[in-house]
């Protein structure tokens, strides 16, 4: 039986049997070597595992820095509306909605910061050289005046437009399907919708012969051009239409005044952020002169004015979340197609058509998503 045979056992007792080896001289010098290889084999792959281990260790901070930067992303919203605004709650509260049912929760995993501008255009140019500034991973631009001074200010920070009103004709983009650069975004109004709120008013007051489309050419420059296309195309209506330009509230209320001396005339109130930020004395002016107005935004039937007749600006702002995401999930905006609105709504108050002495058709009211009473 040999001296390493484990069945050699001493007499111990069964519990506590261990193998037992008796080497030779020979053998235990044979073993001292390789022992003392191995120990030095073991000291330089532990020396190399402690080097490899602290360059893993002095990178861990970073690895987890470009981690959370990956998780909290950051979205600068640009609004040429005011804070108090309730047409500005409305928006952003749909806007809202939209990031959170697609998983971007404020302050988890996005970061988004709000400016707000009205109509004014120095704060609007300050507001986008700070943005541009930021440098954040998408800009939401809201209104024409917004676009006209963020597009040259940056070709390289993905934006994504809410309500842009012509993108093509303004220059904001090349073509609808492949916008290409840095812009995509969301339409609101064509020029085609002059001749609908036109038959719209006339519907309600028949004897309609004059209306005024009220902008500020300096925020909106593009009515002049709708007002010109439509001139031009065949007449459906011989109701005249002419731009009436106003650049403040004194002016707005002159011309409403005039208006109010002729008894067969009308008011559209375009789509204008300086027309939103004045409603208030638009609504004050109209009523007290009798002038019937028609309008894109609910808010202003909300508050008082006939009709309005227009894409859902809520709706849209919920859209827009949706090329948000793809973008912050890495899709160029130049592959996303700038969409048109999918969801109008026709507003009547039926209220102030009886303080008109209006009597709208019933088949006109069952047209209505909404009567106010």
């Amino acid at each position: 039986m040999s001296a390493c045979d484990p069945k050699r056992t001493s007499r111990i007792p069964k519990k506590r049997r261990s193998v037992v080896c008796h080497f030779s001289l020979a053998a235990r010098s044979q073993s001292a070597r390789l022992s003392s290889s191995n120990k030095a084999s073991r000291h330089m792959r532990r020396r190399e595992f402690i080097t490899l281990l602290g360059g893993a260790v002095a990178a861990w901070p970073l690895v987890t820095h470009a981690q959370r930067s990956d998780r909290m992303r950051r979205v600068s919203v640009l609004l040429g509306l005011g804070e108090d605004d309730p047409e500005t709650k409305i928006r952003l509260r749909a806007f809202r909605l939209g990031m959170r049912d697609l998983g971007w929760i404020e302050g988890r995993n996005v970061q988004v910061e709000y400016r707000f501008a009205g109509s004014n255009l120095e704060l609007i140019n300050k507001h986008v050289a700070e943005v541009v500034r930021l440098a954040p991973d998408v800009i939401v631009a809201h209104s024409s005046a917004v676009m006209i001074a963020l597009r040259p200010a940056t070709s390289a920070i993905p934006i994504v437009v809410a309500m842009a009103v012509d993108p093509i004709g303004q220059g904001f983009i090349s073509n609808l399907a492949h916008p290409g650069g840095n812009i995509t975004g969301f339409s609101f109004i064509e020029s085609e919708i002059v001749g609908k709120w036109i038959n719209l008013l006339n519907d309600v007051k028949p004897d309609l012969s004059r209306v005024a489309l009220m902008f500020n050419p300096d925020t909106v420059p593009y009515f002049d051009t709708f007002l010109r296309s439509f001139n031009a195309s065949p007449k459906q209506t011989s109701v005249e239409v002419e731009a009436v330009h106003v650049r403040s509230v004194a002016e707005v209320e002159l011309a409403i005044a005039k208006l109010g001396r002729e008894p067969r005339s009308g008011l559209i109130a375009a789509s204008d952020i300086f027309i939103l930020t004045v409603r208030g004395a638009i609504l004050k002016a109209t009523d007290q002169h009798r002038v019937p107005l028609i309008s894109p935004y609910r808010q202003f039937v909300t508050e008082g004015s006939l009709i309005s007749y227009g894409p859902d600006a809520a709706d849209i702002f919920r859209r827009s979340t949706s090329y948000v995401d793809r973008i912050l999930k890495g899709e160029s905006p130049g592959n996303l197609p700038v969409q048109s609105p999918v969801k109008f709504e026709l507003v009547v108050n039926l209220k102030t058509a009886k303080a008109l002495g209006l009597s709208p058709r019933e088949s006109f009211l069952l047209l209505a998503d909404e009567v106010i009473e």
